[in-house]
This record gives structure tokens, sequence and C-alpha cells, in this order.
């Protein structure tokens, strides 16, 4: 069977404090687009995983892939043999490895069913996985594991991604966060807490990576209707009231930015 790992994108992403744990509590609003990694997955007698693809060469250790820990996470008769299509950036913001386990979560789900608390073990693999299981829009608490439904408002809106193909660590960026409390996220359906959100990571990840900045003054050239950073970067993105103005968007900055990443898709 096959099964998308869908981009993830923090559409709105409030940090309100840092916690005595090392982590900070969140509020964010996330989607998905309906366009990522590819996983397909066949019956075996132990678990396997090979990776292919343009970003198969960033994953060089397939015992610490999420995958397999995935894989391992959840209790089932027999094994998988799973054939992972890394086409998402790793370190991009994107919750690319986060969306590939929960594609692993959706596979096991149809073959054998889920454990009663597969959200415990998801968030064990990371603070968006829980999020990416049913890859909706959906509102994040806590570090991103406390999931409230959200409206699916924003679904088919087109949506384009790009990355400059500079990796961006989580922690760095989480790091250079100020401490400054800027209030909570907005209330309201997905366009508007999206349109009056804004993402506290955006500052300190461009202090790391400049040409952050260069990738959202191209998008916003474009005209849509926002454009933003997504997660702790460096993947931005831009959403488009039409599919003709996120392709005339995705032809312009291919002309003038080639070895820039990009990704076209609606949300979900």
């Amino acid at each position: 069977m096959r099964e998308t790992a869908y981009a993830k994108i923090n559409l709105a992403l409030h940090v309100r404090a840092r916690r005595g744990d090392g982590y900070h509590e969140l509020e964010t609003l996330f989607a998905f687009v309906d366009a990522g990694d590819e996983l397909e997955a066949s019956g075996s007698a132990q678990d396997e995983l090979r990776v292919v693809g343009e970003f198969a060469g960033a994953l060089t250790d397939p015992f610490d892939n999420i995958v397999m820990r995935a894989l391992g996470a959840l209790p089932r008769p027999g094994g998988l043999a799973i054939t992972l299509e890394k086409n998402l950036p790793v370190a991009a913001g994107l919750g690319g490895g986060s969306a590939d386990a929960g594609a692993v979560f959706r596979i096991v789900r149809e073959l054998h069913g889920l454990p009663e608390d597969w959200q415990t073990r998801a968030a064990k693999l990371g603070a968006d996985v829980p999020a990416c299981v049913e890859s909706r829009t959906c509102i994040g608490r806590g570090t991103g594991t406390e999931l409230e439904p959200a409206d699916d408002s924003l679904a088919g809106t087109p949506v384009l991604l790009v990355n400059p193909r500079i990796p961006l660590g989580t922690g760095p960026v989480f790091a250079g966060w100020d401490g400054e409390d800027l209030g909570a996220m907005p209330q309201g359906d997905a366009r508007t807490i999206a349109l009056a959100g804004r993402n506290d990571l955006q500052v300190p990840a461009i202090a790391l990576v400049p040409e952050i900045a260069e990738v959202l003054a191209a998008l916003r050239g474009t005209s849509p209707f926002l454009a933003r950073m997504s997660g702790s970067g460096a993947t931005c993105f831009a959403l488009y009231e039409n599919v003709a103005q996120a392709d005339a968007a995705a032809e312009a900055i291919a002309r003038d930015q080639p070895d820039w990443w990009q990704m076209k898709g609606k949300l979900r």
C-alpha cells in the first residue's frame, strides 16, 4: 500500500514561554499540503527501510530514521518493508520526519489498527507527530501535542513552498527566541487565525539564515494573500486565491532562483 507523508506547515506559530524541561509553550495552527514524501509498504518477515528520492542522501542511518522508530513504537504481527521516497528537504520546517512517522501510523492503522495510547506513542517520537497522523488542519498547544480541532475553511487553497536549500536545526532557532511573549494566537476560523497570527521564530531563523528573508521577499512579490515562514524554517509558504496565481508564482521564482527548492499543492 502507498501513503503520502503530507508536508506540514504552521500557518501561525506563537511562542509563549520557555519551560523548565527545555521545551517551549506554543500555540500553533497546523495545516497540511496535499503533497510530500511517499511511502510504499509491503509485508515482510521483519521491518525494513529503503530510502530513495532527491533528499535520500540526508538520511544516512536507516536504524535511526523516524520511520523505523515509528514501526518500533507500534505493536503488530509481522514486519513491514517500507520504501521512503524523500521529496521534502530535511531540517526545513515542514515536519518531514514527523510526516513520515504519521504516514507509518496510518499504514499500521489500515492494516492492523492502532493501540488506544497511539497519541502518547506518537508524541514520544516528536511534538509534531500526533498532528501528522491525521494530517488535517488543527490547533496545537503545549509543546504542540495538545490538539484541538480547527475548521477546514482554507481547504483547497493553493500553496507554494520554497526553501533556499539550507538546512536549519530547530534547537538553534528556539535558542535565539528573545523570550518575549507577544500574545496569544487569535481566535476564529483558520483563515482569520492565519492572517492575524505570526511566526515568532521567523526573526531568530533569519538571523541564522538570512536567505529566508530573500525567500519571503520573493514570495510576497507574487501577490499571495499570505506569505510566512513555516515552523523553525527555512521553508516559507505562500497562499493564493487561485491555482493560476500559484502557478505563475512558481514559474517566476523558478526563473529567478533556479537553485531554490519548491513544491506546489493545495491545503488539505
